[in-house]
């Protein structure tokens, strides 16, 4: 039975259109929900499909930043023009607002409010249009990986035992007019999801930092009979990388102490013991490359090699460290952890070994079915905007909630 599991390399990018539900509205352009019968992490189960349906429509095809800066520009615009005055006042802040750095975290939203508006509150016009502005943002593997968490939580809303009926929101605002030739931000995110992508028209940039990815469960079924993996190119990556280790330099990596900084929080992006770029072949190198990229190169091919530059020039002080499993095989044991802490990069990477009262029969919901990741720049979080400030909801700081 196939299984998709998305890449994050801004490679060649389609825009998207995808179904799902999000708490009850009609979040994407087209409704498909039926009941299906998967096989996921050995175990099998009977339950109902709430999944992406992609189907691929105009093509936004951007390779050079500028043009994914103009592109997103042009949708961020289109999105406005379809909201009230009052939709629009609350979805557009001052492009210095501290509201951007404590308004996204890894708890659910009854716990810390998000900025901007509400994806529920909006018409279906409205929700089709703010997708289209990640479309234009994210390269296809990065959209695919967003849909398919965001769908993830909509899955566990509706199948598992969770109360947390919050899962299925999620939230859009802008720090700064949208524009081609200034400086803005784009916030987007719910639970398992926190984006802050910064974009300089002006010197065309485009920064990730700090964002969150996260994920539960493992994996789903999908409505066409698919199972659905947002992490399966993670997981991949993070193994490639470690299984090209010899086995001292495995020993070193497992020594290390693995670190985590929190969404949502101040963080002094520790380093502590572990393997560093500096005792890496060329070819350990590209690899750790590639799984940084899952995070810092979610747009177009130009941003992502200029982000996978800044970091390869340090890669030699960048510290790797990991936890947990050494063997790829999300049947057993509680997953991994890990850390990549470097001037130019903090990847946290942390397996929940509770599943937080979301338990599904038959499917993975902790462990390595259920992640948090954080990735940030010390040098350029929020391109250097605002300061990253205490969310002042309950629990900030803690890795290890929901």
């Amino acid at each position: 039975m196939a299984v998709m599991t998305p890449r994050l390399f801004g490679r060649s990018r389609l825009a998207l259109a995808a179904t799902a539900t999000l708490a009850g509205v009609s979040l994407m352009l087209a409704g498909c929900s039926t009941a299906v019968t998967t096989d996921t992490t050995s175990s099998s189960t009977t339950a109902t499909a709430s999944t992406a349906v992609y189907e691929t429509v105009d093509s936004i095809a951007t390779t050079t930043t500028a043009e994914t800066i103009a592109a997103t520009a042009e949708a961020a615009e289109a999105f406005l023009a379809t909201l009230s005055d009052e939709q629009r006042a609350s979805v557009v802040y001052a492009f210095d607002d501290p509201t951007k750095s404590t308004s996204w975290t890894n708890f659910p939203i009854t716990f810390v409010q998000r900025a901007g508006l509400n994806l529920a509150d909006l018409t279906d016009e409205q929700q089709a249009a703010a997708l289209v502005v990640m479309q234009a943002l994210l390269s296809d593997e990065a959209y695919t990986t967003v849909t398919t968490i965001m769908n993830g939580d909509v899955y566990l809303v509706e199948n598992s035992t969770t109360t947390e009926t919050s899962l299925g929101q999620y939230y859009i605002a802008f720090f700064g007019d949208p524009s081609d030739t200034a400086s803005w931000a784009l916030q987007f995110g719910g639970h398992h999801l926190g984006i802050n992508a910064t974009l300089n028209g002006a010197e065309p940039s485009i920064t990730f930092a700090p964002t969150h990815l996260g994920v539960q469960p493992l994996a789903y079924p999908g409505a066409d009979g698919s199972t659905v993996e947002a992490f399966g190119g993670i997981y991949s990556d993070a193994f490639a990388f470690f299984d090209s280790l010899t086995a001292e330099q495995q020993s070193t990596l497992l020594a290390g102490d693995v670190t985590m900084c929190a969404p949502g929080d101040t963080c002094d992006f520790p380093v502590g013991a572990g393997l560093l770029g500096a005792d890496l072949t060329d070819e350990q190198r590209m690899l750790l490359l590639d799984l940084i990229a899952n995070w810092a190169g979610m747009a177009d091919e130009q941003s992502t090699a200029d982000t996978r530059a800044a970091i390869e020039a340090t890669l030699d002080t960048t510290v790797i460290a990991w936890s947990g499993a050494t063997v790829y095989d999300t049947t057993t044991g509680n997953g991994i952890s890990f850390s990549i802490s470097g001037p130019n990069v903090y990847v946290g990477f942390q397996a929940q070994e509770s599943s937080i009262g979301a338990d599904i029969a038959g499917l993975n919901t902790a462990g390595w079915g259920h992640v948090h990741t954080i990735y940030r720049d010390p040098t350029n979080d929020y391109a250097n905007s605002v300061e990253q400030q205490a969310g002042s909801g309950i629990g900030q700081g803690g890795g290890q909630r929901g």
